[in-house]
Protein backbone atom coordinates (compact mmCIF):
# COMPACT_ATOMS: atom_id res chain seq x y z
CA UNK A 1 0.00 0.00 0.00
CA UNK A 2 2.83 2.27 0.84
CA UNK A 3 4.49 1.32 -2.10
CA UNK A 4 1.45 1.86 -4.66
CA UNK A 5 0.77 5.38 -2.59
CA UNK A 6 4.35 6.75 -3.80
CA UNK A 7 4.00 5.14 -7.23
CA UNK A 8 1.20 7.51 -6.97
CA UNK A 9 2.79 10.45 -5.62
CA UNK A 10 5.89 10.26 -8.22
CA UNK A 11 3.22 10.29 -11.62
CA UNK A 12 1.61 13.39 -9.83
CA UNK A 13 5.18 14.98 -9.56
CA UNK A 14 6.35 14.03 -12.95
CA UNK A 15 3.30 14.97 -14.21
CA UNK A 16 3.42 18.40 -12.49
CA UNK A 17 6.44 19.40 -13.90
CA UNK A 18 5.80 18.43 -17.42
CA UNK A 19 2.56 20.33 -17.64
CA UNK A 20 4.34 23.35 -15.54
CA UNK A 21 7.13 23.21 -18.79
CA UNK A 22 4.58 23.35 -21.17
CA UNK A 23 2.48 26.45 -19.43
CA UNK A 24 5.94 28.09 -19.19
CA UNK A 25 6.96 27.68 -22.29
CA UNK A 26 3.65 28.69 -24.23
CA UNK A 27 2.84 31.27 -21.68
CA UNK A 28 6.45 33.27 -21.37
CA UNK A 29 6.68 33.04 -25.47
CA UNK A 30 2.67 34.07 -26.20
CA UNK A 31 3.10 36.98 -24.03
CA UNK A 32 6.55 37.87 -24.63
CA UNK A 33 5.31 38.12 -28.36
CA UNK A 34 2.04 40.20 -27.04
CA UNK A 35 4.33 42.62 -25.22
CA UNK A 36 6.94 43.09 -28.36
CA UNK A 37 3.66 43.89 -30.64
CA UNK A 38 1.14 45.92 -28.05
CA UNK A 39 4.72 47.73 -26.62
CA UNK A 40 6.31 48.70 -30.20
CA UNK A 41 3.74 48.05 -32.52
CA UNK A 42 0.34 48.60 -31.74
CA UNK A 43 0.62 50.83 -28.23
CA UNK A 44 -1.95 48.97 -26.35
CA UNK A 45 -1.66 49.95 -22.97
CA UNK A 46 -4.62 47.35 -21.07
CA UNK A 47 -3.22 44.32 -23.75
CA UNK A 48 0.62 45.36 -22.53
CA UNK A 49 -0.47 45.41 -19.25
CA UNK A 50 -1.97 42.42 -19.44
CA UNK A 51 0.51 40.39 -20.83
CA UNK A 52 3.77 41.79 -18.67
CA UNK A 53 1.69 40.16 -15.60
CA UNK A 54 0.81 36.77 -17.53
CA UNK A 55 4.73 36.85 -18.64
CA UNK A 56 5.90 37.14 -14.72
CA UNK A 57 3.19 35.14 -13.81
CA UNK A 58 4.50 32.34 -16.09
CA UNK A 59 7.60 33.28 -16.04
CA UNK A 60 7.95 32.64 -12.12
CA UNK A 61 6.96 29.14 -12.65
CA UNK A 62 10.53 27.67 -13.93
CA UNK A 63 11.16 28.34 -9.92
CA UNK A 64 8.41 25.84 -8.90
CA UNK A 65 9.30 23.53 -11.82
CA UNK A 66 13.07 23.27 -10.33
CA UNK A 67 11.90 22.75 -6.72
CA UNK A 68 9.52 20.11 -7.88
CA UNK A 69 12.56 18.03 -9.63
CA UNK A 70 14.46 18.38 -6.84
CA UNK A 71 11.71 16.70 -4.39
CA UNK A 72 10.13 20.01 -3.29
CA UNK A 73 13.90 21.75 -2.33
CA UNK A 74 13.90 25.34 -2.48
CA UNK A 75 17.61 26.76 -3.87
CA UNK A 76 17.05 30.01 -4.19
CA UNK A 77 17.43 31.34 -0.70
CA UNK A 78 14.74 33.68 1.13
CA UNK A 79 14.51 36.30 -1.32
CA UNK A 80 13.40 34.41 -4.27
CA UNK A 81 10.92 32.33 -2.23
CA UNK A 82 8.85 35.76 -0.93
CA UNK A 83 9.03 37.21 -4.77
CA UNK A 84 7.93 33.89 -5.79
CA UNK A 85 5.10 33.23 -3.50
CA UNK A 86 3.82 36.68 -3.27
CA UNK A 87 1.01 36.40 -5.86
CA UNK A 88 1.28 40.32 -6.74
CA UNK A 89 1.66 38.88 -10.35
CA UNK A 90 -1.68 36.88 -9.99
CA UNK A 91 -3.34 39.98 -8.41
CA UNK A 92 -2.09 42.28 -11.10
CA UNK A 93 -3.52 39.96 -14.18
CA UNK A 94 -6.87 39.65 -12.61
CA UNK A 95 -7.24 43.55 -11.87
CA UNK A 96 -6.07 44.04 -15.28
CA UNK A 97 -8.93 41.17 -17.00
CA UNK A 98 -11.35 43.44 -14.83
CA UNK A 99 -10.27 46.52 -15.64
CA UNK A 100 -10.07 46.05 -18.93
CA UNK A 101 -14.07 44.53 -18.98
CA UNK A 102 -14.99 47.73 -17.38
CA UNK A 103 -13.29 49.54 -20.17
CA UNK A 104 -15.28 47.52 -22.75
CA UNK A 105 -18.47 47.95 -21.26
CA UNK A 106 -17.87 51.57 -20.55
CA UNK A 107 -16.79 52.40 -24.09
CA UNK A 108 -20.06 50.56 -26.09
CA UNK A 109 -23.00 51.92 -23.35
CA UNK A 110 -21.38 55.00 -22.43
CA UNK A 111 -20.03 55.97 -26.06
CA UNK A 112 -19.81 59.77 -25.68
CA UNK A 113 -18.41 60.09 -22.15
CA UNK A 114 -16.16 56.83 -23.06
CA UNK A 115 -15.27 58.61 -26.01
CA UNK A 116 -14.36 62.10 -24.25
CA UNK A 117 -12.54 60.69 -20.95
CA UNK A 118 -10.95 57.56 -21.80
CA UNK A 119 -7.11 58.76 -23.25
CA UNK A 120 -3.84 56.70 -22.99
CA UNK A 121 -2.80 58.80 -19.92
CA UNK A 122 -5.64 57.48 -17.64
CA UNK A 123 -4.87 53.82 -18.57
CA UNK A 124 -1.53 54.10 -17.47
CA UNK A 125 -2.26 55.73 -14.65
CA UNK A 126 -5.26 52.92 -13.67
CA UNK A 127 -2.40 50.13 -14.72
CA UNK A 128 0.19 51.93 -12.50
CA UNK A 129 -3.03 51.76 -9.79
CA UNK A 130 -3.61 48.12 -10.49
CA UNK A 131 0.30 47.12 -9.55
CA UNK A 132 0.15 49.23 -6.36
CA UNK A 133 -2.96 47.28 -5.41
CA UNK A 134 -1.85 43.57 -6.24
CA UNK A 135 1.41 44.73 -4.17
CA UNK A 136 -0.53 45.36 -1.59
CA UNK A 137 -2.85 42.67 -1.57
CA UNK A 138 0.53 40.65 -2.32
CA UNK A 139 2.45 41.75 0.70
CA UNK A 140 0.93 39.44 2.74
CA UNK A 141 1.65 36.60 1.73
CA UNK A 142 4.91 37.88 1.25
CA UNK A 143 5.30 38.47 4.71
CA UNK A 144 4.20 35.12 6.13
CA UNK A 145 6.67 33.03 3.06
CA UNK A 146 9.36 31.91 4.58
CA UNK A 147 12.61 29.21 4.08
CA UNK A 148 12.62 26.26 6.48
CA UNK A 149 15.37 23.33 7.06
CA UNK A 150 14.99 20.23 7.44
CA UNK A 151 17.71 16.97 7.12
CA UNK A 152 19.73 19.40 5.35
CA UNK A 153 16.91 20.25 2.64
CA UNK A 154 15.19 23.76 2.22
CA UNK A 155 11.59 24.22 1.38
CA UNK A 156 9.86 27.06 0.42
CA UNK A 157 6.12 27.61 2.28
CA UNK A 158 3.17 29.54 4.20
CA UNK A 159 4.02 29.93 7.94
CA UNK A 160 0.76 30.70 9.08
CA UNK A 161 0.83 31.59 12.85
CA UNK A 162 -2.96 29.78 13.15
CA UNK A 163 -5.93 28.48 11.37
CA UNK A 164 -7.79 31.71 11.69
CA UNK A 165 -5.20 33.32 9.90
CA UNK A 166 -5.24 31.18 7.07
CA UNK A 167 -8.65 31.07 6.58
CA UNK A 168 -8.76 34.81 6.51
CA UNK A 169 -6.01 35.39 4.27
CA UNK A 170 -7.87 32.87 1.62
CA UNK A 171 -11.13 33.94 2.13
CA UNK A 172 -9.43 37.23 1.31
CA UNK A 173 -7.70 35.92 -1.82
CA UNK A 174 -10.88 34.43 -2.66
CA UNK A 175 -13.21 37.76 -2.69
CA UNK A 176 -10.72 39.52 -3.97
CA UNK A 177 -9.09 37.20 -6.29
CA UNK A 178 -12.13 35.01 -7.65
CA UNK A 179 -15.52 36.60 -6.57
CA UNK A 180 -15.72 40.09 -6.97
CA UNK A 181 -13.51 40.43 -10.55
CA UNK A 182 -15.78 37.36 -11.32
CA UNK A 183 -18.75 38.91 -11.25
CA UNK A 184 -17.67 41.93 -12.54
CA UNK A 185 -16.62 40.14 -16.23
CA UNK A 186 -19.62 38.36 -16.01
CA UNK A 187 -21.98 42.02 -15.73
CA UNK A 188 -19.93 43.82 -17.85
CA UNK A 189 -19.93 41.40 -21.12
CA UNK A 190 -23.62 40.11 -20.61
CA UNK A 191 -23.94 43.58 -20.92
CA UNK A 192 -21.92 44.11 -23.83
CA UNK A 193 -23.69 40.55 -25.26
CA UNK A 194 -26.52 42.39 -25.17
CA UNK A 195 -25.26 45.26 -27.11
CA UNK A 196 -24.00 42.83 -29.53
CA UNK A 197 -27.30 41.85 -30.28
CA UNK A 198 -27.95 44.61 -32.41
CA UNK A 199 -25.25 43.40 -34.57
CA UNK A 200 -24.97 41.52 -37.70
CA UNK A 201 -26.20 37.63 -37.20
CA UNK A 202 -22.44 37.29 -38.74
CA UNK A 203 -20.69 39.52 -35.97
CA UNK A 204 -23.26 38.94 -33.76
CA UNK A 205 -22.10 35.10 -33.31
CA UNK A 206 -18.60 35.70 -32.89
CA UNK A 207 -18.61 38.24 -30.07
CA UNK A 208 -21.39 36.00 -28.42
CA UNK A 209 -18.53 33.07 -28.71
CA UNK A 210 -16.13 35.34 -27.73
CA UNK A 211 -17.75 36.50 -24.39
CA UNK A 212 -18.76 33.39 -23.80
CA UNK A 213 -15.15 31.46 -23.83
CA UNK A 214 -13.65 34.84 -21.77
CA UNK A 215 -15.82 34.20 -19.09
CA UNK A 216 -15.78 30.43 -18.77
CA UNK A 217 -12.43 30.65 -19.08
CA UNK A 218 -11.87 32.74 -16.84
CA UNK A 219 -14.32 30.94 -14.11
CA UNK A 220 -13.07 27.38 -15.05
CA UNK A 221 -9.46 27.86 -14.54
CA UNK A 222 -10.04 30.05 -11.14
CA UNK A 223 -12.86 28.35 -9.12
CA UNK A 224 -11.35 24.55 -8.73
CA UNK A 225 -7.73 26.50 -7.52
CA UNK A 226 -9.68 28.46 -4.63
CA UNK A 227 -11.85 25.51 -3.50
CA UNK A 228 -9.15 23.28 -3.28
CA UNK A 229 -7.55 25.33 -1.36
CA UNK A 230 -10.34 25.39 1.43
CA UNK A 231 -10.56 21.68 0.88
CA UNK A 232 -6.61 21.60 2.02
CA UNK A 233 -7.43 23.08 4.83
CA UNK A 234 -9.87 21.15 6.32
CA UNK A 235 -7.14 18.16 6.79
CA UNK A 236 -9.57 15.79 6.35
CA UNK A 237 -7.82 12.30 6.00
CA UNK A 238 -10.57 11.00 3.35
CA UNK A 239 -9.40 14.04 0.93
CA UNK A 240 -6.29 13.75 1.51
CA UNK A 241 -5.18 11.83 -1.59
CA UNK A 242 -7.82 13.60 -3.86
CA UNK A 243 -6.13 17.08 -2.62
CA UNK A 244 -2.70 15.10 -3.38
CA UNK A 245 -3.45 14.25 -6.86
CA UNK A 246 -6.15 17.29 -7.68
CA UNK A 247 -4.24 19.93 -6.10
CA UNK A 248 -1.57 20.01 -8.43
CA UNK A 249 -4.05 20.22 -10.89
CA UNK A 250 -5.66 22.95 -10.03
CA UNK A 251 -2.66 25.24 -9.72
CA UNK A 252 -2.14 24.12 -13.40
CA UNK A 253 -5.45 25.61 -14.57
CA UNK A 254 -4.75 28.74 -12.43
CA UNK A 255 -1.68 29.05 -14.67
CA UNK A 256 -3.07 28.04 -17.98
CA UNK A 257 -5.34 31.34 -17.77
CA UNK A 258 -2.07 33.33 -18.17
CA UNK A 259 -1.34 31.39 -21.52
CA UNK A 260 -5.33 31.72 -22.89
CA UNK A 261 -5.23 35.31 -22.18
CA UNK A 262 -3.43 36.36 -25.09
CA UNK A 263 -5.40 34.37 -27.62
CA UNK A 264 -8.62 35.01 -25.99
CA UNK A 265 -7.86 39.10 -25.60
CA UNK A 266 -5.23 39.83 -28.14
CA UNK A 267 -4.91 37.27 -30.58
CA UNK A 268 -9.04 37.64 -31.68
CA UNK A 269 -8.01 41.39 -32.55
CA UNK A 270 -7.84 41.94 -35.65
CA UNK A 271 -5.59 45.24 -35.68
CA UNK A 272 -3.35 42.75 -33.38
CA UNK A 273 -3.08 40.14 -36.12
CA UNK A 274 -2.33 42.45 -38.99
CA UNK A 275 0.52 44.17 -36.38
CA UNK A 276 2.02 40.62 -36.14
CA UNK A 277 1.97 39.81 -39.35
CA UNK A 278 3.26 42.86 -40.48
CA UNK A 279 6.23 42.20 -37.64
CA UNK A 280 6.86 38.26 -38.54
CA UNK A 281 7.00 39.51 -42.79
CA UNK A 282 9.07 42.54 -41.71
CA UNK A 283 11.69 40.36 -39.47
CA UNK A 284 11.82 38.04 -42.56
CA UNK A 285 12.57 40.24 -45.55
CA UNK A 286 15.35 41.78 -43.04
CA UNK A 287 16.67 38.70 -42.67
CA UNK A 288 16.44 37.61 -46.27
CA UNK A 289 17.75 41.31 -47.07
CA UNK A 290 20.71 40.84 -44.82
CA UNK A 291 21.24 37.20 -46.47
CA UNK A 292 21.32 38.74 -49.53
CA UNK A 293 23.73 41.68 -48.81
CA UNK A 294 26.03 39.71 -47.02
CA UNK A 295 26.02 37.64 -50.33
CA UNK A 296 26.23 40.11 -52.42
CA UNK A 297 29.09 41.69 -50.40
CA UNK A 298 30.93 38.39 -50.52
CA UNK A 299 30.64 38.15 -53.89
CA UNK A 300 31.68 41.20 -55.21
CA UNK A 301 34.76 41.13 -52.45
CA UNK A 302 35.76 37.86 -54.58
CA UNK A 303 35.25 39.02 -57.68
CA UNK A 304 37.38 42.32 -56.18
CA UNK A 305 40.26 40.16 -55.14
CA UNK A 306 40.29 37.81 -57.83
CA UNK A 307 40.36 40.80 -60.21
CA UNK A 308 43.22 42.24 -58.25
CA UNK A 309 44.46 38.38 -58.40
CA UNK A 310 44.34 39.22 -61.67
CA UNK A 311 45.92 42.59 -62.18
CA UNK A 312 49.02 41.44 -60.11
CA UNK A 313 49.99 38.07 -62.02
CA UNK A 314 49.52 40.35 -65.02
CA UNK A 315 51.74 42.74 -63.23
CA UNK A 316 54.23 39.66 -62.44
CA UNK A 317 54.38 38.50 -65.61
CA UNK A 318 55.02 41.79 -67.47
CA UNK A 319 57.45 42.57 -64.57
CA UNK A 320 59.11 39.08 -65.79
CA UNK A 321 58.66 40.24 -68.80
CA UNK A 322 60.46 43.18 -68.80
CA UNK A 323 63.24 41.62 -66.52
CA UNK A 324 63.78 38.66 -69.33
CA UNK A 325 63.83 41.44 -72.22
CA UNK A 326 66.34 43.97 -70.38
CA UNK A 327 68.70 40.35 -69.32
CA UNK A 328 68.68 39.55 -73.13
CA UNK A 329 69.02 43.00 -74.24
CA UNK A 330 72.04 43.29 -72.09
CA UNK A 331 73.22 40.21 -73.03
CA UNK A 332 73.25 40.93 -76.71
CA UNK A 333 75.03 44.16 -76.17
CA UNK A 334 77.34 42.67 -74.36
CA UNK A 335 78.27 40.48 -76.62
CA UNK A 336 77.94 43.15 -79.39
CA UNK A 337 80.80 45.04 -77.73
CA UNK A 338 82.79 42.12 -77.08
CA UNK A 339 82.60 41.37 -80.71
CA UNK A 340 83.24 45.15 -81.72
CA UNK A 341 86.43 44.97 -79.59
CA UNK A 342 87.02 42.05 -80.87
CA UNK A 343 87.29 42.84 -84.15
Amino acid sequence: MIQVEKHKGVSVLWSSIVIYCVIFIVGTLGNGLVIYVTGFKMQKVWFLNLAIADFLFTAFLVFSIISLSQSHQWPFGQFMCKLNTSVVNMFASIFTLTAMSLDRYLSIWVVVCAHNKRTVCKAQLVCVGIWLVAAVFGAPYATICTVSESNGSHSCHYNFTSKESTWSLYTFRFLMGFVIPFLVILVTYVAIGIRAMRMPRTRRQRSCRIIFAIIFTFFICWLPFHVFNFIELKDNPDLRNIVRIMGPLTVSLAFLNSCLNPILYVFMCEEFMKKLQQSICFVLESALAEDHISFMSTHSMSLTLFKTFRKSDAAATSNRTNTADLKSFTESKVITEETLNTD
